[in-house]
């Protein structure tokens, strides 16, 4: 269960952000080759931006998902807005801003409701204003978003977004080298707070995958930045009790 959204998702998603081709030449039958590689794995989570190639990732997902079906597909996809303005000027998340954000999305990915729309790191301050809540529960009773959520840099944003009632989901960077999610986070989350919390990867990626399948993190790290042993035993205690609890039932 995705959150609070009422929606079941594989374990597994797609970040799409690669899709919008910022960081060099993605081919638009490229990347609707790796959207169908992807589900026809079994993924059925795709999280994009507005501002991920300018919209050109919205607008590819929104191609391959009518594609197979629209809404009929079981396929979720989560857009996230805000970073279209000033990342540092809290006074430009108001409610219009986000109904012209909104619009574009829903244009880019052919629909009349989004999914999920995610607040994408706006400035800390962004969050412990009640106008923030209020226009995104404004967004869900229009029929533009089913639901909302957040997309956080930090584990004190985290808490303060866990707090509000609506909020779907929250999105926040867990890695072996960043472990304040287990720590702090989620443990709110068991004494009432949100039902799950998607993880966000960042930095090593592909060593996490290693570290989970016990290979020895260094064959994937350049040599500047070795761990010392120990750091990597415990990095792998903490993904493995992670992965069992997600076994058990844990998120």
């Amino acid at each position: 269960m995705l959150g609070r959204t009422g929606r079941d998702v594989g374990v597994i998603g797609l970040g799409c952000w690669q899709l919008g081709a910022d960081w060099g030449d993605v081919e638009e039958d490229t990347a609707l080759e790796v959207l169908g590689a992807a589900v026809d794995a079994g993924v059925t989570f795709l999280d994009t931006a507005d501002v991920y190639g300018d919209g050109r990732s919205e607008r590819l997902v929104g191609k391959f998902v009518a594609s197979r079906g629209g809404a009929a597909s079981g396929i979720t996809v989560a857009t996230k807005m805000g970073r279209r303005a000033d990342p540092h000027v809290a006074d430009a998340y108001t409610l219009d801003a986000f109904r012209a954000w909104n619009d574009r999305s829903r244009e880019n990915l052919g629909v009349d409701t989004l999914d999920l729309v995610q607040l994408h790191c706006p400035p800390t301050e962004v969050y412990s204003r009640q106008s923030t809540w209020d226009a995104l529960d404004t967004l869900v009773d229009e029929g533009r978003i089913a639901a909302y959520g957040v997309s956080v840099e930090t584990v004190d944003e985290a808490l303060t977004a866990i707090a509000r009632p609506n909020v779907a989901s929250v999105q926040i960077i867990l890695n072996v080298f960043r472990r304040k999610p287990l720590e702090q986070v989620l443990p709110r989350r068991r004494r009432g707070g949100r039902r799950d919390h998607r993880p966000r990867p960042a930095g090593f990626g592909p060593a996490l995958g290693q570290v989970r399948r016990g290979d020895d993190v260094r064959r994937v790290r350049p040599p500047d930045v070795q761990p010392q042993r120990r750091g990597v035993r415990r990095g792998r205690d903490v993904l493995g009790r992670a992965v069992r609890g997600g076994r058990r039932g844990g998120s």
